[in-house]
């Protein structure tokens, strides 16, 4: 009776575990066009999209052990190559926790970040707390969407097939740069930062280089070895 107990009990704590994680909303702005043509996508290569911003704003969830519903952290990234190539060497970044955290929520949130951003956030130049804000609008084909973290700012709306094209052959060249994520490519109205953490400033207006969406992990513990 005791194994059957202790059975019960190791496939309960499994469960709860598989099914842990946190999911929420996603949004991204790159300074290259991620829904356009091949032409296009081979210009921009090595020429620039090397920076970004990247938020996340959780729904619910948990991760590390510690609870982030309502929670959102952006990560801004200056790569060493144009995004969506194999990079040569890993990004810099600056990460902005949401001020409604705690302390164990904002370290949660900064193991997050860097976990959901892999390489591109290899070297964490600074974390800055802000208020963080990631909406996702009401519209037609879910591309609506703002996101605010201090210096940080994305704005965006759905593409339309019929007015946004330019070579007539587009499509989502690029992946969303993280995994887990279900989005949409959407156009960039604004896009910028304008912090000197990371080396870089820009200001990138209507710009077919944002996805708009959701993510999940399905995560509990972060080890030192996924850092």
């Amino acid at each position: 009776m005791r194994n059957l107990l202790l059975a019960a009990v190791v496939l309960a704590v499994v469960a709860a575990s598989a099914s842990a994680g946190v999911s929420g909303k996603y949004v991204e702005a790159r300074t290259c066009d991620v829904w356009t043509g091949p032409c296009f996508a081979n210009a921009e290569t090595s020429m620039g999209g090397k920076n970004a911003v990247i938020g996340w704003m959780i729904d619910e969830g948990s991760f590390d052990g510690v609870k982030l519903d309502g929670l959102g952290v952006v990560a801004v990234i200056s790569a060493p190559d144009t995004l969506g190539i194999k990079q040569s060497g890993k990004g810099k970044a600056v990460l902005i926790v949401d001020s409604k955290a705690s302390k164990k929520q904002k370290d949660a949130l900064v193991k997050l970040a860097r976990k959901q951003g892999g390489d591109l956030v290899g070297e964490v130049l600074a974390v800055t707390t802000e208020k963080v804000e990631i909406e996702i609008c009401e519209c037609k084909e879910g591309g609506c969407a703002r996101l605010s973290a201090g210096k940080a700012t994305v704005e965006t709306r759905c593409l339309s097939a019929k007015h946004d094209k330019v070579c007539g052959n587009e499509s989502a060249y690029y992946t969303p740069l993280t995994e887990g994520v279900k989005a949409k490519p959407a156009m960039a109205t604004e896009h910028s930062y304008q912090g000197k953490e990371v080396g870089a400033r820009w200001s990138d207006a209507n710009r077919r280089g944002a996805y708009v969406g959701t993510f999940e992990l399905r995560s509990v513990f972060f080890s030192e070895g996924d850092e």
